[in-house]
């Protein structure tokens, strides 16, 4: 079944390519949506919950809303941390299989991967961070190659390490509390051709947002480009990043905490929808 998603997505993405070019040069065309989740219960065939330790965070990720680390309420998701006071065991191992050390923190984190993976098109999610800045924050929405071979390895194909062909990144949202509050980056990941090898910084924008307001946050393919949009306004544009991110992608939100600063109180990651587009000429 995914090998024909992934047939129906590359035709969409050639449409996508040349509806994007064609727009900017005056062709009439539509982005139809054929992927949108408004969050009025959590729906298990677009999302599940992912467990997995990476970039030595200090939580560990849990399942089933768990203390409301995941809740659905009000037509919105909130991914949350939160501070359970003492520290207790994490089975969240990293994909070398080392298990996280014991923890007081808990957190929420959800994928689309074996769910909803598109290729090209336009990713959006309308969301709000409130009291940003606070250290160890590191809330994010973002989107991975659907070959990696990370967990939930579901399928023989997801064997892929990151940042490779297959298995690369796109940060759409990403808010890193070291550098204060109401910002956030914007990124491609540069491959460096090896498993592990990837480039953070070469192809970021950091952008400033007021982020305990909703805004919109999106990556769109436009011909060998990824252009980053912020509530419909294009921010940056990564020459060239299209052409070498050009496999499916699932999507991936997630509040993290990056390091073993002291919460003040619980963090949330307010999420309004999600949605994928693809471009149709007229």
């Amino acid at each position: 079944m995914k090998y024909l998603l992934i047939i129906f997505s590359a035709y969409l993405f050639a449409a996508s390519l040349q509806g994007a070019e064609s727009s900017a040069a005056g062709d009439e065309g539509t982005w139809i949506v054929d992927f949108r989740d408004d969050f009025d219960h959590f729906n298990p065939n677009n999302w599940q919950d992912q467990i997995l330790w990476v970039n030595d965070e200090d939580q560990c990720y849990v399942r089933n809303n768990e203390l409301n680390t995941r809740e659905v309420s009000n037509g919105t998701i909130k991914l949350r941390v939160i501070d359970l006071g003492e520290k207790r065991p994490c089975d969240n191992r990293n994909k070398f299989g080392k298990q996280h050390q014991d923890t007081q923190y808990i957190a929420g984190r959800i994928t689309s991967k074996n769910r909803q993976e598109f290729v090209g098109g336009r990713w959006t999610a309308r969301l709000r961070v409130e009291n940003s800045g606070q250290a160890g924050m590191f809330p994010a929405w973002w989107l991975l190659g659907a070959n990696n071979n990370e967990p939930p390895v579901e399928e023989e194909n997801e064997n892929i390490c990151w940042p490779m062909p297959g298995s690369g990144e796109i940060d759409i949202f990403e808010h890193h509390s070291d550098g204060g509050p109401d910002h956030y980056a914007a990124r491609a990941i540069k491959n460096l051709g090896y498993c592990g090898g990837g480039d953070w910084q070469q192809l970021m924008l950091v952008q400033e947002a007021t982020l305990a307001d909703y805004h919109e946050y999106a990556v769109q393919w436009s011909g060998s480009d990824l252009v980053f949009l912020l509530d419909g306004r294009q921010i940056y544009r990564s020459a060239g990043a299209g052409d070498e991110l050009a496999e499916p992608f699932f999507a991936v939100l997630n509040f993290a905490k990056i390091n073993n600063s002291a919460m003040r109180q619980t963090w949330a990651m307010e999420v309004d929808w999600v949605k994928h587009e693809y471009w149709q000429p007229r």
